[in-house]
């Protein structure tokens, strides 16, 4: 079945035929000004009913994307946290001796393994998402990671632990990377950041609402002679495999094939989708598959200043994610119960300061500020749970830090999909005159998505080891390293900032084009 969305009749639009697709018409510009031309009618350009009724129209699809796609990109984003939130509270039970764990850094070892694992496949997963298609990968690497944690559950020593953790790495390893990818081809970049903290928010709620469920779960010790810890991972393996099969119907294709899609958009929804896109960053259809396509954008530094961010950024989440319940019960002095509960509000409040920041950042175009105060807020809260003495107040520093960097992965990830576009140009300049396999490509944005994903992977390993149990209370090693890390990070987006204002400027006074795109220009 051919694609709604037909590749050889997406050319550049001219005003003297009213709009409608013309070969023969010159190359399309992006508009100089960001806030201006998104693919979309802006309230101040209604002039007359037709104009108002395309409004309507744009608005009524991108609520129906919204509670498709961004409801079942939550729920599969949680399995980024589901591991952690099921580690972390069976790390307070007796999983670790149970299994040998508490030896010679061995859950550490658990950790770091997975994140290796992860990293390794992390861009073929991606590209899986673009040639097998979303519907039946993320269904097949969903259910994997259902059936791998089922099996965690009646594993009998450490080393078979450490087996099953290298195969969850694997299967869960496209997840976010394809998540990401997939939302940045559905919107124009000032309606990204709100969406990836609709992925955000619903992955913190099941992860706070997974620690209530350990609790609960793990209050069955001893039942049918399975360990609480065993319970965790038996009957979340089970609703995650669930899920899996679901998704197979909830998850959406790329706006290019929405006959791919179960009952979705109809074909004028998707032409409307299509020509947003189009006027928004003109690449929407991708080039034909190869490593050298893929693997040239590596040559871009911006792509790794982008990657080490969230290196940085998965410092402080991993050791948060994995350690919060340890640090309140040997760092707080909380009993191992009051420790699983206490680790769920931190995130039910992490869905305010997301939601917020991403609204005024597609809402005034701001991606930097917004990043930085962020990083100064998670600053404080580590500073507040290094040094203060009271244990509310160090509590209150919990807070504090996961609500920043929560908020920090939306702004991230919205940071790094405004600011490249998938294009490979073969031979000369591509000047936008129309679509064609060895110049148009959305390869840049996989890759950036994977690259971003590895290093943040590599984050997660530093981020396994800096908190330190022989450090309790305070845990100086991961306070210092956590603050200094997230000052390193305001650095990097000091020294982008003056780099996207100065090529940003040279777009207005020299016509130069960046990204290979006629006025196409830096959100920062």
């Amino acid at each position: 079945m051919s694609s709604v969305v037909d590749s050889e009749k997406i050319v550049p639009r001219s005003k003297s035929n009213g709009g409608n697709f013309d070969p023969g018409s010159s190359p399309k510009r992006v508009s100089p000004d960001p806030d201006v031309t998104t693919g979309a009618v802006s309230e101040q350009d209604i002039t007359d009913p037709n104009q108002e009724d395309l409004l309507q129209t744009q608005q009524r699809i991108r609520r129906k994307v919204d509670f498709r796609l961004c409801t079942i990109a939550g729920i599969l984003s949680s399995l980024n946290l589901l591991d952690s939130g099921i580690l972390s509270s069976a790390a307070v039970t007796s999983m670790l001796s149970d299994l040998s764990l508490d030896q010679n850094n061995r859950f550490s070892i658990s950790i770091f393994i997975f994140t290796i694992s992860s990293m390794i496949f992390q861009l073929p997963s991606t590209i899986a998402v673009r040639i097998v298609g979303p519907r039946p990968w993320f269904t097949f690497i969903t259910f994997s990671f259902g059936i791998i944690t089922l099996c965690t559950g009646f594993v009998k020593t450490w080393q078979q632990m450490i087996a099953l953790r290298v195969l969850l790495g694997a299967a869960m390893s496209g997840v976010f990377p394809g998540l990401s990818y997939l939302i940045s081809t559905w919107y124009p970049r000032k309606e990204q950041q709100l969406r990836f903290a609709f992925m955000q928010s619903g992955e913190v709620i099941i992860l706070s609402t997974g620690s209530l469920v350990n609790y609960g779960l793990n209050r069955l010790d001893g039942n049918k002679g399975l360990e609480g810890w065993r319970w965790m991972f038996i009957v979340q393996g089970v609703c995650t495999c669930v899920i899996g099969i679901l998704t197979y119907w909830w998850m959406v294709d790329f706006p290019e094939n929405p006959e791919k899609s179960f009952r979705f958009l109809t074909a004028e929804e998707s032409r409307i989708i299509a020509e947003r896109i189009q006027n928004d960053r003109d690449d929407l259809l991708p080039q034909q598959f190869s490593l050298g396509k893929v693997l040239v954008h590596a040559k871009d530094v911006k792509v790794w200043a982008f990657a080490c961010l969230f290196f940085l950024q998965n410092i402080v989440s991993t050791a948060l994610a994995y350690f919060v319940p340890i640090i309140l019960e040997n760092g707080l002095g909380y009993s191992s119960n009051e420790a699983i509960i206490l680790s769920a509000p931190p995130y039910y409040y992490a869905v305010v300061p997301v939601l917020i920041s991403s609204w005024y950042a597609d809402r005034f175009r701001l991606r930097g500020p917004i990043i930085t105060f962020n990083a100064m807020c998670l600053i404080t809260g580590f500073a507040v749970l290094g040094f203060a003495g009271n244990p509310g107040v160090r509590y209150f520093g919990i807070f504090l830090a996961t609500g920043a960097y929560v908020a920090n992965w939306a702004a991230l990830s919205a940071y790094q999909a405004n600011n490249v576009v998938g294009y490979v140009v073969s031979g000369q300049r591509c000047m936008r005159v129309a679509f064609a396999d060895d110049v148009y490509s959305q390869w840049k944005r996989v890759f950036t998505a994977a690259a971003c994903t590895m290093f943040n992977g590599a984050g997660g390993i530093a981020g396994s080891y800096i908190v330190r149990n022989t450090e309790a209370p305070f845990y100086s090693t991961a306070v210092w390293v956590s603050i200094g890390s997230h000052i390193i990070m305001i650095s990097i987006i000091v020294a982008l900032t003056v780099y996207f204002y100065y090529a940003n400027r040279s777009v207005v006074r020299r016509s130069m084009v960046l990204e290979s795109t006629v006025g196409f220009k830096y959100t920062y």
